[in-house]
């Protein structure tokens, strides 16, 4: 079972990858079990601890008539590896020019 949506890439995710700490958008219904499970098998890493947040929905107005529109709940997990491991979906372009 897929339980990971997609990795969030913002400035601070970046910030905390290069300390091993990787951030995903996950399936509400998915636990830490689960979430860990498969980051390990899907980016061959070893997974010490992981922290779940659930984002509250909210509100946004679209179309010419900016009618209102409600966006559902979302679940981000942060991923923490073992020290000196790495995902591949976070390095920075610099990193990459340097090697």
């Amino acid at each position: 079972m897929n339980v990971i949506i997609s990795p969030i890439i913002t400035e601070k995710s970046m910030l905390d990858a290069s300390a091993g700490k990787f951030t995903f958008k996950v399936y509400k219904s998915a636990n830490k079990n689960e979430i860990k499970k498969e980051v390990e098998k899907r980016f061959n890493v070893n997974v010490t601890h992981i922290s779940t947040n659930i984002l509250k929905g909210r509100k946004i107005r679209v179309g010419a008539r900016r009618t209102e529109k409600s966006v559902s709940d979302s679940k981000k997990a942060i991923v923490t590896v073992k020290k000196g491991q790495k995902i591949g979906l976070f390095e920075l372009g610099d990193e990459k020019n340097k090697k």
